[in-house]
């Protein structure tokens, strides 16, 4: 028990180093392109014309029906036989969104397709533009239906995280892999980054329930 947890102690700074310089920028910066890319892709599905909605279709059932491991493969290892050579960590942030984008895309568009039609038809009484139908009536709502999801497709994003080691990018995970290899004691290093996670995770949600509370009452203020 000493040694495990003079090892555990020890190897702290390390893993929560990865943690700050690599695993939380990582997941900031692939959902934030993440979310540009579910919400144009929604708006594609329902307004676009069939050419555009069949090509957004085709990216939502790739990405959804591949794993995550094998895209970040195709990225990072394939890309380069075409030309396309990207770092590691911009292959991993292109990828993450990609993958995280299409089934926020999804979110998106079942909150927009679960506004009664008696919404709009009431924006256009009123003589709203699409545009003021869009931002005044659509997006509040919409918003607060589809926030459960993303936060959700958040938190399984950071988790995505854990894979990018196998495209040599040095996260969390793959800092505690180092340390396990080099100590020989696998299960106090992958139960200590089990742990970073799931602290990362728990305030993720604890943070995702405020937001809805916070969301909740200000489109009933509206």
């Amino acid at each position: 028990m000493g040694r495990a947890l003079e090892l555990w102690t020890s190897s702290l700074p390390r893993l929560l180093e990865a943690t700050i310089a690599v695993t939380i920028p990582l997941s900031l910066a692939a959902f934030a392109l993440a979310l540009v890319i579910a919400a144009a892709v929604a708006l594609v599905r329902l307004y676009a014309p069939t050419p555009l909605r069949a090509l957004a279709w085709a990216y939502v059932w790739v990405f959804r029906g591949t794993p995550l491991v094998v895209q970040l493969f195709i990225v990072f290892f394939g890309l380069p036989n075409v030309g396309i050579v990207l770092p590691a960590f911009a292959a991993a942030v292109v990828t993450l969104a990609l993958n995280t984008g299409a089934y926020a895309s999804e979110a998106i568009r079942a909150a927009i397709l679960s506004i009664p039609r008696g919404q709009f038809e009431a924006a256009q009484t009123l003589n709203l533009s699409r545009r003021d139908t869009f931002w005044r009536v659509v997006a509040p709502q919409g918003l607060r239906i589809a926030l459960p999801p993303l936060a959700n497709d958040f938190i399984d994003l950071v988790k995505g995280t854990s894979l990018v080691f196998a495209i040599t990018l040095v996260d969390v995970f793959q800092v505690g892999r180092q340390i396990a290899a080099a100590t020989f004691e696998p299960l106090v290093l992958y139960v200590e980054v089990a742990a970073i996670y799931l602290v990362i995770v728990s305030l993720l949600s604890l943070a995702q329930s405020q937001l809805e509370k916070r969301v909740s009452r200000h489109v009933r203020s509206s």
